[in-house]
């Protein structure tokens, strides 16, 4: 073969391999996020261009999707073969994309060191099937206001507000006949508002291999005959049956109601639209059951199965979430971070004790030691929340008795998990 020929050869073959690992090297990650745009403009663009700048090798193009169009959206983009590389997901739709095998399992594809950042129980809720598919991003979790002024009204200790579900039948008692208001509104009307309840009172929701209901029990059954008996008494009031959290806030800044579970973002809601009752309100940590489980949000960066750049979009998803950034964030918004190192900073910790915001920041942070997703994703959920919103509503109307209720329900959720 001619010298000058094999030598020209080689050097296309030489060229040719630098362009395609020119190639291979330069990444273009396509992050989607739900509704963040344009509140959050400028921090998210400022994480991404920090990122750059240390990664110059991945370009990161950031799309914002209406929060309601982000399930059918995504799921479009999956079947046509051109979804995201990084997407912000909730718990319960990226549960929907594990299912379907479309997510990266973060276990085996970070490091440990990686996985330790993150408070373990909140980890676990991104857990299906034995594999997490996704690292959870910012949390919230409720807290129990409630009026120190009705408190005192009603010979309540302003200091010791109820901390368990057992205790709100005295307490509501005492309030009512000292005041004629309610206690609250329980949002058990809610979809899974229930089912959280019972997690948080230690009532199983299902056997070990997650088969059958293990809800009917004498502790339920318990447990329910309380908030019947709560409504019988118009302890609570007869809107629990179809109402929810915007009219339990309602209820409290009109000053009808003693308390309010909800999260500490609110607390701006009740000083703008009722001063009076922001200045009698004081908080707690949320009120719980006889497990002492506190329920948190999270919201997801999960990554693709499908991506083109699973390295580079592993490093981006980590980035975000990173101590620093979920630091930063949770300074212009009321969330809390997923990292226990960011969860410890001062800013959640050394507070203005004058400040109803500050008490409520560092109890809504102190939980999260404690703090688990409540209900785990199951099949067919919706048709189960269903079930239960049903089980509530027959019990407080006096359609069913509680027992009853619970053993209907249990019937019919054992149809729908045989299906």
């Amino acid at each position: 073969m001619n010298k000058k020929f094999v030598t020209l050869l080689l050097l296309v073959i030489f060229l040719m391999s630098i362009s395609t690992f020119a190639l291979a090297e330069e990444a273009e990650v396509e992050f989607w996020t739900m509704q963040l745009k344009p509140t959050f403009t400028d921090y998210i663009n400022g994480v991404i261009e920090d990122f750059e700048a240390i990664n110059p090798d991945i370009n990161v193009k950031w799309v914002d999707v209406p929060w309601a169009d982000m399930e059918k959206k995504i799921l479009a983009a999956t079947a046509a073969g051109n979804e995201p590389d990084v997407a912000n997901l909730n718990v319960p739709f990226s549960m929907k994309l594990a299912e379907l095998d479309a997510l990266v399992n973060m276990d085996t594809n970070l490091s440990q060191e990686v996985i330790d950042r993150y408070f373990p129980t909140v980890w676990e809720s991104n857990t299906y099937n034995g594999k997490t598919h996704a690292i959870p991003w910012y949390l919230s979790t409720s807290v129990t206001m409630y009026n120190a002024a009705i408190f005192k009204e009603a010979g309540l200790d302003p200091a010791n507000p109820p901390q368990k579900y057992s205790e709100l039948l005295a307490a509501g008692r005492k309030i009512k006949d000292a005041t004629g208001k309610y206690i609250m509104l329980p949002p058990i009307a809610e979809t899974g508002r229930y089912l959280e309840y019972m997690v948080r009172e230690g009532i199983p929701l299902l056997n070990e291999d997650h088969t059958k209901a293990a809800f009917n029990t004498d502790e339920s059954v318990a447990f329910l005959k309380l908030w019947v008996d709560m409504f019988n008494e118009e302890l609570i009031p007869r809107e629990t049956v179809t109402e929810g959290h915007n009219a339990a806030v309602d209820l409290y800044q009109s000053n009808q109601a003693a308390m309010l579970l909800t999260g500490p973002q609110f607390l701006g809601r009740i000083k703008e639209n009722a001063p009076e009752i922001y200045q009698n309100t004081q908080v707690a940590p949320e009120i719980t059951g006889a497990a002492n489980k506190v329920g948190v949000a999270v919201m997801n960066i999960a990554v693709m199965k499908d991506t083109e750049y699973k390295d580079a979009s592993l490093k981006f998803a980590t980035y975000i979430t990173n101590n620093e950034n979920q630091l930063a964030f949770s300074k212009i918004v009321t969330i809390l971070p997923s990292t226990k190192k960011a969860a410890q900073d001062p800013f959640f910790t050394d507070i203005d004790p004058d400040s109803i915001e500050d008490k409520a920041k560092k109890v809504s942070a102190v939980q999260l030691n404690r703090a688990v997703n409540l209900v785990p994703p199951l099949k067919n959920q919706n048709q189960l929340n269903e079930v239960i919103n049903q089980m509530v509503q027959n019990a407080l109307l006096g359609e069913k008795t509680p027992a009853q209720a619970i053993s209907d329900a249990e019937a019919e959720w054992n149809k729908i998990l045989a299906e």
